[in-house]
């Protein structure tokens, strides 16, 4: 709670036993995609129980609830979905994740909203191959978004998220209403070998190139209905002033949306002056990347609702907007919940 207003976050990842994500192993190395032992007394082939995901949902929760958020959208672990795995594996795979999250909704309703991952393939002619999963998380499940990887394959092969490739999907999410949210995932550009867990550099380049061609392109007038949150703050900010011809000169405050998640104070402070409160979502990714503890609180660096909640430059009314009604706004999911 924020001042007695329900905190909604919305960037999470499910959390499992890690043990659960060897099916990944399992298909990959006979090349045969397997069912979803997800409703199975012992799931996969590390023998994951029930008990070890609730065990592991219930320290979700301690987590959260020691970072002062009520209820979060939870989606896939990024850097887990494995989009350049053999395109025949990846729905068997893309089914299960969504059963775990589904799964870790169904252990604690009050506390967690589900968030799909797509099997997006690089190389399709477009993404009406995602549809049949997209429809079934949100009518068998209750799915308030959708996750989307800018470049799945992690080879920067993937149409820009302004491509006619995107159309099935977009329209699809526009009649459902509900958010998409785009979220880097692998990156397997050599150059990033000498850096550890790179995964990260390309959230940022991918992120941003997603905020750029969304904002230059057509889409929002194609799909004037079609809201989009992109994760960490976009990825990187513009170093342009409003004006600037750099920049798209479009009111995209009904459609294009950024959440909180950054850890570096200078950075999410200019993020949230640069972006505008109307337009910034919660978000912490707790528990995930944010664990590093900052010396001044001796707090995790993901500990972000003191932290906006002691920016002066904000009112009151617009961290309102940040920690709740933004996220009503952006994701309808949220209304009713948290109280």
């Amino acid at each position: 709670m924020y001042h007695d207003i329900p905190v909604f976050d919305v960037h999470g990842h499910v959390s499992v036993p890690f043990a659960a994500n060897s099916l990944a192993v399992l298909m990959m190395g006979s090349n045969t995609p397997m069912p979803s032992p997800i409703g199975q007394p012992a799931a996969g082939p590390a023998q994951v129980t029930v008990a070890d995901f609730r065990a592991a949902a219930e320290d979700h929760v301690r987590y959260l609830d020691e970072r002062q958020i009520d209820v979060q959208l939870i989606g896939p672990r990024p850097f887990l979905t494995l989009g350049w795995m053999e395109p025949h594996l990846l729905p068997a795979w893309t089914t299960y994740v969504n059963d775990m999250i589904y799964q870790q909704c169904s252990f604690f309703p009050d506390r967690f909203l589900g968030a799909c991952q797509l099997p997006q393939l690089s190389d399709a002619a477009d993404l009406s191959g995602c549809i049949g999963e997209l429809n079934r998380c949100v009518s068998e499940y209750g799915f308030a978004a959708a996750y989307v990887s800018p470049d799945p394959s992690g080879r920067r092969t993937t149409p820009g998220m302004h491509e006619p490739y995107w159309y099935p999907l977009y329209e699809r999410c526009q009649e459902l209403d509900i958010p998409i949210i785009v979220h880097g995932t692998n990156s397997l550009d050599p150059r990033y070998r000498v850096v550890p867990h790179n995964y990260q550099l390309g959230f940022v380049t991918e992120q941003y190139l997603a905020g750029q061609f969304l904002s230059h392109g057509d889409v929002f007038d194609r799909f004037a209905g079609l809201r989009v949150i992109i994760c960490h703050c976009g990825g990187a900010l513009d170093r342009f002033i409003p004006s600037d011809h750099h920049l798209a000169q479009k009111d995209l405050s009904a459609n294009l949306f950024y959440d909180t998640c950054a850890y570096d104070l200078i950075f999410l402070e200019a993020a949230i002056r640069q972006r505008g409160a109307d337009r910034m979502l919660f978000g912490t990714e707790a528990p995930g990347s944010g664990r590093a503890v900052r010396p001044e609180t001796g707090r995790t660096s993901d500990d972000l609702v003191p932290v906006i909640g002691g920016l002066g430059f904000l009112s009151e009314q617009d961290k309102k907007k940040i920690f709740h009604e933004n996220p009503v706004r952006v994701v309808p999911g949220f209304a009713g919940l948290g109280r």
